[in-house]
């Protein structure tokens, strides 16, 4: 299986802590994730991030198909990282590393997404014609809409 990885950084003009808090509530994802992925948590229980926490949605990524994603919150480092891996879902692999650290101006966020696709050749045929071009528009649109809320203030 071939491994992908994408790779983004952001500057938040906000806190470390204010950052923290925003985005270890998976309740959040919703508020980040482009309205045509049809992004809705399906079971949750409710609390900040912790390891072992499992969270399960639906999302719609292509041609209107709903697709069950299961992910765990493997590891949690207080105001510094988190790492989510799917359990069940659309890709054979998927390990997300968020990374935040304070800067004098504000807090860096690092987002590390290694993924592996099914379906051997076919999975890389459409990871270059579907699935890396869906990635950065999704971590785009989180892009803008992070700038809206923390650093247009």
């Amino acid at each position: 299986m071939k491994i992908y990885k994408q790779e983004t950084v952001q500057h938040v003009n906000a806190s470390l802590e204010e950052c923290w808090s925003f985005f270890s509530s998976p309740k959040n994802l919703q508020k980040i994730t482009p309205k045509e992925m049809g992004f809705q948590i399906t079971d949750f229980d409710d609390k900040n991030m912790y390891p072992g926490q499992i969270i399960q949605y639906k999302v719609t990524p292509l041609l209107g198909i709903s697709l069950s994603w299961m992910t765990e919150i493997t590891q949690v480092k207080d105001h510094s990282y988190f790492i989510d891996e799917q359990r069940f879902g659309p890709y054979s692999f998927w390990h997300h590393k968020h990374f935040f650290e304070a800067t004098p101006t504000g807090t860096k966020m690092t987002d590390v997404v290694h993924y592996g696709l099914p379906l051997g050749f076919l999975g890389r045929i459409m990871n270059t014609l579907v699935v890396q071009n869906k990635l950065k528009s999704i971590f785009e649109h989180r892009r803008v809409v992070i700038d809206k809320m923390f650093n247009s203030k």
